[in-house]
């Protein structure tokens, strides 16, 4: 059973949970500036996890074929059969069956949009198959997550956490485009489409450091609108400094320093923001 378990979290890539997780935690506490309830901050963490854990599976499940041909992934769980397609549904299922449950938890309003957030979900992962924006429909799925934590601390929209969400989809796409380089000569062989096969690596590389900047000018526009401060405004320049080593690290097309730009780097920038905009409310 433990070898099992450890199976599922490396399939569908559970620590990748941090990259979006902060963020719904982020619109959550901004929309009152305060902490919320127990039961809304577990609330929104049900929904945040059981719904990344949907959609990474249906994710696999959807490129299972795509997955079998490809070098890097051919050694994924569901390729060689280490977790059966239909443990794989079953996961879905109930992760599904959590997330509305969690849904209805929070207000009416998230219940009624729960559905939404479930078809974006289920549908980013095809759009690779007709369009290079695909890093951008990546990042539109984990651009929700800011607000929908101010939703479920309100109850209601705001135009607020909307830079918030621009930030997320800007930082999402930038880092899917670096990592989508790897598999540049496979996609093309497959009729696949992204950002490198349609305009190759060097311009790749500058589109990427293009939605980065994007990105850090959202989070400065963020900041104006919540009314936040200097300690925020340096949690941003942190985070701007951070993308910026990032690029350094891939900038010359060097693939070898990716799992260092992609995972380590971007998996603290949610939680520094987090923590900046924390001590900048109760400063």
């Amino acid at each position: 059973m433990p070898s099992k378990v450890k199976t599922f979290i490396e399939l569908i890539k559970f620590e990748h949970t941090v990259f979006a997780l902060p963020f719904a935690y982020l619109g959550l506490w901004m929309a009152r500036k305060s902490w919320p309830s127990w039961r809304v901050f577990l609330g929104v963490t049900l929904a945040m996890v059981s719904a990344r854990t949907a959609g990474m599976l249906l994710n696999r499940l959807a490129d299972r074929a795509i997955d079998a041909k490809n070098p890097r992934t051919r050694n994924r769980a569901l390729v060689t059969g280490d977790f059966s397609m239909q443990a794989a549904w079953a996961a879905t299922a109930v992760s599904i069956i959590i997330f509305f449950v969690a849904a209805s938890w929070l207000n009416p309003l998230c219940l009624k949009l729960s559905p939404i957030a479930l078809i974006l979900l289920s549908g980013y992962h095809y759009v690779k198959r007709f369009s290079f924006l695909c890093h951008f429909a990546l990042g539109a799925v984990l651009g929700i997550a800011p607000v929908g934590g101010w939703l479920a601390a309100t109850g209601q929209f705001s135009w607020v956490p909307l830079p918030l969400a621009f930030a997320v989809m800007a930082w999402v796409a930038g880092f899917d485009i670096l990592y989508s380089l790897q598999d540049l000569d496979f996609d093309k062989s497959m009729g696949l489409h992204s950002v490198p096969v349609h305009f190759g690596l060097s311009p790749s590389l500058k589109i990427s450091f293009y939605c980065h900047v994007a990105a850090v000018a959202f989070l400065a526009l963020f900041g104006l609108v919540a009314q936040l401060g200097i300690l925020y405004a340096f949690g941003v320049l942190v985070t701007a400094g951070l993308l910026w080593f990032e690029h350094h690290l891939v900038g010359d097309g060097d693939l070898s320093r990716l799992n260092t730009a992609f995972f380590t780097i971007n998996g603290w920038i949610g939680i520094l923001l987090f923590v900046f905009a924390f001590m900048d409310v109760y400063q």
